[in-house]
């Protein structure tokens, strides 16, 4: 696609477009010309983006069921046309170690982060192996570069997003779908929000130095990234080089990271939110 000017008038499909990261990319998507719609659970934040956009196409789903998805986006595609662009940008987090995690906590997040994006791309896709000149872009996370203190369900659940769009990027490029992901670290967001007080403070001391950064300005990367048609997006200048010293110095960033870890333990050692020895693991 040629710059912003390509928005225009084309159909974009925005899943988790009523909150947070996604909510923004439709402000500005809307801003650009394009026909938006989104996919997200039928709640507070949908009523309100209902409210506030009328021009927007709605449907109230749980990205987790694949038939709800493939179902709405062919109601979308008769309304609007053909999605020629998808960003997937539902997702949840619960952050704890994985003897304090229940299993429902680890497949919730692979459920809706993982296969929430995989039922949009799947629902999209015939229409865009047609048309061309199509772009999917999808939301990993920074915690989807380097295993991070904390993050035992919702980083694996990310890095398999990122697994996916890397197998997707090849596949589909002969076809003329451009797969574009994207690794914001921590975004000033309502689920970071709510996340913030489950950290354990090694997670804390991890990601707690570096002030997170406004959706707007992660949307504007997001869709710069997709317009010039790049495989990774990287919203800052730390983020970039993060996943340029995890693919050259790992034992670096292992070390780096085991330190701060051993400082907050020997500080803390009575936290109630540190991470225990024994484990329940039901």
């Amino acid at each position: 696609m040629s710059g912003r000017a390509g928005w225009a008038g084309r159909h974009v499909l925005v899943t988790g477009g009523s909150s947070g990261i996604g909510r923004e990319l439709v402000h500005q998507l809307r801003g650009a010309g394009a026909v938006v719609s989104v996919l997200a659970l039928d709640d507070t934040d949908l009523a309100r983006l209902r409210a506030s956009a009328p021009d927007v196409h709605v449907r109230g789903v749980d990205v987790t069921d694949a038939a709800a998805v493939g179902s709405a986006t062919d109601e979308l595609a008769a309304a609007a046309g053909p999605v020629r662009s998808l960003f997937t940008c539902a997702g949840i987090s619960r952050p704890g170690c994985v003897q304090d995690l229940g299993l429902g906590d680890f497949r919730a997040q692979m459920e809706v982060n993982y296969f929430g994006t995989l039922h949009a791309v799947r629902a999209v896709l015939p229409g865009m192996l047609h048309s061309g000149d199509a772009t999917i872009t999808c939301i990993s996370s920074a915690a989807g570069l380097l295993g991070v203190f904390g993050y035992a369900a919702y980083g694996p659940s990310k890095f398999a997003v990122r697994g996916l769009c890397e197998v997707l990027r090849q596949e589909l490029k002969p076809h003329g779908v451009s797969v574009t992901a994207a690794y914001p670290p921590d975004v000033d967001t309502p689920q970071l929000a709510m996340e913030t007080p489950l950290q354990p403070p090694e997670l804390q001391a991890i990601s707690g130095t570096i002030k997170p950064l406004t959706a707007q300005s992660v949307a504007t990367a997001i869709l710069r990234g997709t317009e010039s048609g790049r495989s990774c997006v990287f919203p800052d200048v730390r983020t970039r080089a993060l996943s340029r010293l995890v693919g050259t110095a790992p034992w670096f960033v292992d070390r780096a990271l085991d330190r701060t870890i051993a400082k907050v333990r020997r500080r803390r050692p009575a936290d109630p939110r540190r991470c225990p020895g024994p484990a329940n693991l039901s």
